[in-house]
Protein backbone atom coordinates (compact mmCIF):
# COMPACT_ATOMS: atom_id res chain seq x y z
CA UNK A 1 0.00 0.00 0.00
CA UNK A 2 3.16 2.70 0.71
CA UNK A 3 4.76 1.88 -2.47
CA UNK A 4 1.00 2.94 -4.24
CA UNK A 5 0.69 5.72 -2.49
CA UNK A 6 4.54 6.45 -3.24
CA UNK A 7 3.88 6.17 -7.21
CA UNK A 8 1.06 8.40 -6.80
CA UNK A 9 2.61 10.90 -5.15
CA UNK A 10 5.10 10.67 -7.69
CA UNK A 11 2.89 10.42 -10.54
CA UNK A 12 1.22 14.08 -9.17
CA UNK A 13 4.31 15.87 -8.84
CA UNK A 14 5.44 14.92 -12.36
CA UNK A 15 2.63 15.64 -14.14
CA UNK A 16 2.09 19.22 -12.09
CA UNK A 17 5.93 19.91 -13.40
CA UNK A 18 5.00 19.17 -16.91
CA UNK A 19 2.45 21.19 -16.71
CA UNK A 20 4.40 23.96 -15.21
CA UNK A 21 8.03 23.56 -17.67
CA UNK A 22 6.57 24.90 -20.90
CA UNK A 23 5.09 28.05 -19.32
CA UNK A 24 7.90 29.06 -17.67
CA UNK A 25 9.62 28.00 -20.48
CA UNK A 26 7.87 30.16 -22.96
CA UNK A 27 8.30 33.46 -20.35
CA UNK A 28 12.30 32.36 -19.73
CA UNK A 29 14.84 33.96 -22.65
CA UNK A 30 12.40 36.87 -23.43
CA UNK A 31 12.90 40.30 -22.93
CA UNK A 32 10.22 42.97 -21.84
CA UNK A 33 9.29 43.98 -24.98
CA UNK A 34 9.23 40.43 -26.49
CA UNK A 35 11.56 39.93 -27.76
CA UNK A 36 14.06 36.60 -27.93
CA UNK A 37 17.67 37.32 -25.43
CA UNK A 38 18.56 33.72 -26.58
CA UNK A 39 18.21 35.44 -30.82
CA UNK A 40 19.46 38.56 -29.91
CA UNK A 41 22.90 36.69 -28.33
CA UNK A 42 23.39 34.56 -31.20
CA UNK A 43 23.20 37.85 -33.33
CA UNK A 44 25.61 39.42 -31.45
CA UNK A 45 28.15 36.25 -31.56
CA UNK A 46 28.00 37.05 -35.00
CA UNK A 47 29.37 40.68 -34.99
CA UNK A 48 28.89 42.51 -32.05
CA UNK A 49 26.28 45.48 -31.79
CA UNK A 50 23.94 43.12 -33.87
CA UNK A 51 22.32 41.58 -31.09
CA UNK A 52 21.31 45.00 -29.51
CA UNK A 53 19.69 46.42 -33.06
CA UNK A 54 17.62 43.20 -33.06
CA UNK A 55 16.59 44.30 -28.97
CA UNK A 56 15.73 47.67 -30.27
CA UNK A 57 13.30 46.52 -33.33
CA UNK A 58 16.12 47.16 -36.13
CA UNK A 59 14.51 50.06 -38.27
CA UNK A 60 16.80 53.30 -38.42
CA UNK A 61 20.60 52.99 -38.34
CA UNK A 62 20.15 55.56 -34.91
CA UNK A 63 18.67 51.94 -33.34
CA UNK A 64 22.12 50.64 -33.85
CA UNK A 65 24.88 51.15 -30.99
CA UNK A 66 27.63 52.48 -33.36
CA UNK A 67 30.46 51.97 -31.39
CA UNK A 68 29.99 48.41 -30.77
CA UNK A 69 29.21 47.72 -34.40
CA UNK A 70 32.26 49.87 -36.26
CA UNK A 71 34.82 48.13 -33.72
CA UNK A 72 33.61 45.08 -34.23
CA UNK A 73 35.23 45.06 -37.12
CA UNK A 74 38.49 45.40 -35.32
CA UNK A 75 40.46 41.85 -35.66
CA UNK A 76 40.74 40.62 -31.89
CA UNK A 77 38.97 43.40 -30.22
CA UNK A 78 35.91 43.04 -32.46
CA UNK A 79 35.18 39.79 -33.90
CA UNK A 80 36.39 37.50 -32.61
CA UNK A 81 37.29 38.79 -29.50
CA UNK A 82 36.13 40.80 -26.40
CA UNK A 83 34.20 42.81 -28.13
CA UNK A 84 31.51 40.18 -29.35
CA UNK A 85 31.59 38.72 -26.23
CA UNK A 86 30.69 41.84 -24.57
CA UNK A 87 27.64 42.60 -26.97
CA UNK A 88 26.53 38.82 -26.23
CA UNK A 89 26.32 39.25 -22.97
CA UNK A 90 24.68 42.24 -23.08
CA UNK A 91 22.25 41.08 -25.19
CA UNK A 92 21.67 37.99 -23.04
CA UNK A 93 20.55 40.20 -20.64
CA UNK A 94 17.96 42.32 -22.77
CA UNK A 95 20.71 45.60 -22.12
CA UNK A 96 20.67 48.11 -25.75
CA UNK A 97 23.44 50.18 -23.94
CA UNK A 98 26.97 50.87 -26.61
CA UNK A 99 28.86 50.72 -23.52
CA UNK A 100 32.11 48.96 -24.48
CA UNK A 101 33.44 48.08 -21.15
CA UNK A 102 32.06 46.34 -18.05
CA UNK A 103 30.69 48.45 -15.25
CA UNK A 104 29.47 45.70 -12.93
Amino acid sequence: MKIKKRFVAAMAVTLVVLMVSPALAQQSGRCPNGRSSTAAMWLSIAHPGLGEYHLKGWGPWRNMPERKFWFGFIPGYGWPGYLQVKSAIDASNCKTNDDLVFKE
